[in-house]
């Protein structure tokens, strides 16, 4: 079939890259602009962008779906579907009508659960066991389309968003194909979704902030829901502190945010047990070993995180 791919992050790179090499036709991309990206800011094409150029591909990176000149160009395109992933923007009903088998989303989870920007992250940070991908067609509520088809995934005890979203970046690619082939011979039967639906908003940096006053295991759900975007971060002395995943210790009880600094490790304070910090990073430094920071601070145990 003839293909206009949406997509802007690594993982949507991935499923582009799986369709370029099956025997569908990718004759357009769409993607964001270009945008400021890193610790520097400089302004940055997307991967997705990226893999376009480097194809030959024709890229369309308008700063809404809405313009009348992409909305004509995708019209003279006249793509036979148009599979998304991860795209970052509203299609809007005027596009949506234009792929003669509308617009096919890869979704990371199992929908209804975790309709939103942020799916893995909040299945994480709310204690899932088990997660997956959806491929379904795409309309104009969030997320609410009848489902092509599904994909589980176990969430492992130390997955961070970025390692279960890696994994499902990978599987739910091949799920998108499969999807594609299957309207393609017209042995696809989207269903309508069942069930009661969660929702998965965009996660924010002040969502990031570490809270030391709850379970320990929610402290370490929540730094590797934000691991590596945005980032859990605390604050030390004053100086904001970004921090990776911890770890549970068994020493006992520490109050919410104190520090117990050790020659090989630091330990913080939860609403139960400590947590052992892994590497953290300083305003303006590079990623080190907490005791190390800690050491290079000569922080004590009465110093606390906050």
């Amino acid at each position: 079939m003839r293909c206009v791919f949406a997509g802007t992050p690594d993982v949507a790179a991935v499923a582009l890259a799986d369709l370029l090499a099956s025997h569908h036709e990718v004759i357009a991309v769409l993607t964001r602009p270009d945008a400021p990206a890193g610790r520097g800011r400089a302004v940055a094409a997307s991967p997705v962008a990226v893999l376009a150029r480097e194809a030959g591909i024709e890229l369309l990176q308008p700063a809404s779906l809405r313009e009348a000149d992409v909305l004509a160009r995708l019209a003279e395109l006249a793509p036979d579907v148009a599979p998304i992933v991860a795209y970052g923007g509203l299609v809007p009903p005027a596009a949506l009508a234009i792929p003669l088998h509308g617009w096919v989303n890869l979704h990371f989870s199992l929908l209804p659960a975790w309709r939103g920007a942020a799916p893995v992250q909040h299945a994480i940070w709310r204690g899932d066991d088990i997660t997956g991908a959806s491929t379904f067609a795409l309309e104009e509520g969030l997320d609410t389309g009848p489902v092509y088809g599904t994909l589980t995934e176990r969430i492992r005890p130390e997955d961070t968003s970025g390692d279960l979203l890696g994994r499902l970046a990978e599987a739910g690619s091949g799920l998108l194909l499969a999807t594609l082939d299957a309207i393609e011979s017209g042995t696809a039967h989207p269903v309508p979704q069942a069930g009661e639906p969660s929702l998965a908003p965009k996660i924010t940096v002040d969502d990031a902030r570490v809270r030391w006053d709850v379970p320990a295991v929610g402290v370490d759900r929540q730094v590797r829901a934000c691991t590596p975007a945005p980032g859990a971060w605390t604050t030390c002395r004053g100086e904001r502190l970004a921090i990776g995943p911890v770890t549970l210790a068994d020493d006992a009880g520490l109050a919410p945010g104190r520090l117990r600094v050790g020659k090989r490790d630091v330990l913080v304070g939860t609403a139960t047990q400590p947590v052992r910090l892994g590497w953290v990073r300083a305003a303006g430094k590079r990623e080190m070993a907490a005791a190390d920071w800690a050491r290079g601070l000569r922080l004590a145990d009465e110093d606390v995180l906050a």
